[in-house]
Formats: structure tokens, sequence, C-alpha cells
């Protein structure tokens, strides 16, 4: 079992790194090779941090273990805050500050107007909010749940705002032509239900094309995969992902469109009364 998936990842990897390097610009090696901390820098940056802000539109396909779909549309606004003096710099792509998320939902009915609102903190735990219209009711969502289930799918809360890079132990694997492996391992053992999981990084963009994760017994059962990639406004960015889990079946595919970075979203729009009052100027 575990040959086969290391073929099937290595057939997947074959396909989708030798069309990268032409997105990021092919003959541009770095003359040596990143520290382990500053390949996770870069790659959590190119990840979530490229541009001062940003927003897209994503479609959001969940296919259960019976082969089921459901679909959800929403738009994801961001916006950075400004560097601490303790930040990396943002010019060297390893900037690392603290970051305000929005997602507002449109489709289907059940979810029209619910809204989820992260606050990405350096120096405590993220502050996350979810405004339920059926209800009226904001709630505060505690930091034990950010490793539960987004909606109904098979990406996490954590998985949508970004892990924070200093929550595991990281610790470079292999090299290869064209991308790092890295083994990351939890600090807080229990506070994850997983025991660590790997990181297929480009070289080139450093974005992360696949992460899996192991459980205790050393067998791989969560798979995230980026499917497509595209350049939007100078910089690359993954236009389709998926997140599959063999221990409960299905997988649920994101498809992003209208992706805009310096979009000039105000820092007001993060906050509690846009939770029920939706800034539509920036979600059309």
């Amino acid at each position: 079992m575990k040959k086969n998936f290391e073929f099937a990842a290595g057939l997947f990897l074959a396909v989708v790194l030798t069309a990268l390097p032409a997105l990021a610009g092919e003959g541009s090696p770095a003359a040596s090779q990143p520290s382990v901390d500053k390949i996770v820098d870069r790659a959590n940056y190119v990840s979530y941090y490229q541009g001062a802000d940003g927003r897209a539109q994503v479609k959001m396909t969940i296919t259960d273990a019976q082969g089921r779909t459901r679909e959800r549309e929403f738009v994801i606004l961001r916006w950075d805050g400004p560097e601490p003096e303790s930040a990396l710099d943002r010019k060297d792509q390893t900037y690392t500050g603290n970051q305000k998320m929005y997602v507002y939902f449109q489709r289907p009915a059940d979810v029209n107007k619910m809204v989820f609102m992260v606050y990405k903190n350096l120096e405590k735990d993220d502050d996350r909010w979810l405004y339920m219209p059926a209800l009226d009711l904001v709630k505060r969502i505690a930091a034990s749940d950010k490793r539960t289930s987004f909606v109904g799918s098979h990406f996490l809360y954590e998985d949508v705002s970004g892990r924070h890079i200093d929550e595991d132990t990281h610790e470079l694997l292999e090299v290869s032509d064209n991308y790092y492996v890295l083994k990351n391992t939890p600090n807080d053992p229990a506070s994850v239900e997983f025991a660590y999981y790997r990181m297929w990084i480009h070289k080139t963009t450093f974005l992360v094309v696949k992460t899996v994760y192991y459980d205790a017994k050393d067998v791989a059962y969560r798979t995230y995969t980026a499917e497509a990639v595209e350049t939007i406004d100078g910089f690359p960015t993954v236009v389709k992902s998926s997140m599959a889990d063999e221990k409960i079946g299905g997988k649920t595919v994101m498809e992003y469109t209208s992706v805009k970075y310096n979009a000039n979203i105000p820092e007001d729009v993060f906050t509690e009364r846009f939770l029920k009052r939706p800034p539509f100027e920036y979600l059309k």
C-alpha cells in the first residue's frame, strides 16, 4: 500500500511540477540551497501573504464516501496588517505578520449570508467568528475547534486560514531538481489528530503542491493537492485544489476565480459589524 501511494505521488508530481517552472521563470535557481526555516517561511508567504490584500471567488464541491455531491460558493477577502519590527521582510517573500480574513457564503440557500471571519495573530491563538443568519447569531470558534470540518467539507478551519509555522518542527527530508520534501511534526501532539505531515514544495515558486498527513501508525490518510496553478498579478497562484480523506471517504475540490491581489480592501471591512452587514462593494 505504501509503495502504491508513493508511486501515485510521484506520478502526480511529475505532471504538475514540470509545468510550474514555466510559471515562475525557468533558469533562475537559487545560488545556494536555503535553510529549512527559509523554505517554510517562503512557502507560508506564497500560500497566504502574496500582495498586501486579496480577493477570490470560490466554488467548493464536496463529494462524500457514497459519491454524492454538494456545492458551496463563497468569496474570500484578505487583509495583511502592517509589518511589526519582529516580522520578516515582505520583499524577501517571507512575511509572516498579522492577517485578517473574511469569508462570505452565497450559495446554496442554507448557507447564504453566512460569514466566517479570522484574525491571525502572531503572539496568541487566532480569533475566529461564524455568523449564522438563520439564527442571527455570531458564534466565537474556540481555538480547539480549528481542526474541525469547514462547513461540512474535507478542509478544516485551519486549512482555510493557515496553520502557524511555529506550531511544528520542520525537517528537510529530500531535495530534488524540482521540489523540497519536508516532514512537519506538531510541537503539541495532543492538540491535533495527526502524527506528522509531509509537504512537497516547488523549488522555484515555493508553492505547496502536495501535503500528506499521517496517523500514529505511520499510515497516510489525508491528502491536499494543488491541481491547477496560474500566474495572477505576477504571483503564482493555486486556482484549483483538493483535500481527500481516506478515513471518512470522499474529497472536496475548491476552484478559485476572479482572483485579485492588492485590491485596496480597507481594514474596517474585517470587523464584527460587517458580519451582519456584508461589504458588497468588495464582494462583487
